[in-house]
């Protein structure tokens, strides 16, 4: 195993065991939307808060697997100050590059970055892209 994998596992054993931005606001401004795989029981509720379109903040709860929680975690984090453009922008991108599609190296992923591998095991793509799938939901509109 290399230095890099070992450092994926530990980034993603880290937001696993310390999710950031955990726990709902009972907040109507607020747009939440739930997801669950009863196939492998992940189920991870996103909630999002936009102001002048840009997302003030990311609020997650997540249970399941190490990737699926990890990876709500860190959604979370890095969507937080995007505009709603850059938060699909990179929401697409993620899933593309965990669906081993074509995606835009260039386009700055920050910790997603640690789902990469993911792609390698299709039974774990859908336990990568819960989150992003229900954060996307959360920018739809009404």
């Amino acid at each position: 195993m290399s230095n890099l994998d070992n450092l994926y596992r530990e980034v993603i054993m880290e937001h696993y065991k310390n999710p950031r931005n955990k726990g709902l606001l009972d907040d109507s401004k607020y747009k939440s939307i739930r997801i669950k795989n009863p196939s492998c029981g992940d189920d991870i509720t996103m909630q999002t808060l936009v102001c002048d379109g840009v997302i003030k903040d990311c609020r997650q709860v997540a249970s399941g697997c190490s990737i699926s929680v990890a990876s709500a975690s860190v959604l979370s984090e890095i969507m937080i100050g995007k505009t709603i453009k850059e938060a699909i922008e990179l929401a697409n991108n993620f899933l593309n590059m965990v669906s081993n599609k074509e995606y835009n190296q260039a386009l700055d992923l920050e910790e997603a970055e640690v789902f990469n591998g993911v792609k390698q095991f299709p039974a774990r793509i859908k336990c990568a892209s819960i989150a992003w799938v229900a954060f996307k939901d959360t920018l739809s509109k009404e």
